[in-house]
């Protein structure tokens, strides 16, 4: 007796019908674990999922809380990448809605790492801008680079900064997640985790704490550099002194 209480099943411990595998509660599963229906992977919760760990319906990848994702570990709809927060990307990293490039947090962009709307071009925070890091619209070419609210002879590839990694949001692992972030999010086992946002200053104070002292410096010789003005941007404190032997020391650990 394979401890199976529905009908035609071929593996064990089912308490649904037409299942393959084994512990699935649901139907026409061919995987294992499964709550849904007709899901071909396993610890599938939903309908139709051709993955693992989905939560969602329809979903092809892997640890999908959306629906119809073709990617992994997507919380939105419809994304064929990877890791997108929002609705209709085909790129990865997205938490914005249907971009077809990569780390957009607008929409409909489709170009890499904008933050603002419907540009074919990079890091633009404006909108409909084809050329790179603009901050207005309908911009074709490139500016110069205004750093610290003043103007430079620069473009951005003279420019030296370090890789800013800043994790606005990030997917936790349910075994690496806090009881803090559980309680706030009371669905993490169904879905193997969660999603955290964090505040721009949240994700800054997070790089900073991880950064290389080589690469902190590197902020600190940028042209016009102002302390003040990189506070206000980032929330860190660069001037935090100390005396030794009558000077000023800074700190930037």
């Amino acid at each position: 007796m394979k401890s199976n209480t529905g009908k035609d099943n071929t593996g064990y411990y089912n308490s649904g019908h037409y299942n393959s595998g084994n512990r699935n509660s649901g139907y026409d599963n061919s995987g294992h674990y499964n709550s849904g229906h007709y899901n071909s992977g396993n610890w599938n919760s939903g309908y139709d999922n051709s993955g693992h760990y989905n939560s969602g319906h329809y979903n092809s990848g892997n640890r999908n809380s959306g629906n119809r994702n073709t990617g992994y570990y997507n919380s939105g709809h419809y994304n064929s990448g990877h890791y997108n927060s929002g609705d209709d990307n085909s790129g990865h990293y997205n938490s914005g809605n249907r971009n077809s490039g990569d780390d957009n947090s607008g929409h409909y962009n489709s170009g890499h790492y904008n933050s603002g709307n419907r540009n074919s071009g990079d890091y633009n925070s404006g909108d409909y801008n084809s050329g790179d890091y603009n901050s207005g619209f309908f911009n074709t070419n490139e500016p110069n680079v205004r750093l610290f609210n003043k103007e430079t002879n620069l473009k951005r590839k003279d420019i030296v900064i370090p890789y800013i990694d800043l994790k606005l949001t990030e997917w936790i692992l349910e075994e690496k997640m806090t009881y803090e972030q559980k309680k706030n999010d009371p669905e993490f086992h169904v879905k193997k985790g969660t999603l955290v946002k964090r505040t721009y200053h949240e994700a800054w104070s997070l790089y900073w704490r991880d950064a290389s002292k080589e690469d902190k410096q590197k902020f600190l010789d940028l042209p016009n550099f102002d302390a003040e003005i990189f506070k206000e941007t980032t929330g860190i404190d660069v001037e935090a002194k100390q005396t030794c032997h009558n000077k000023i020391v800074e700190i930037i650990d």
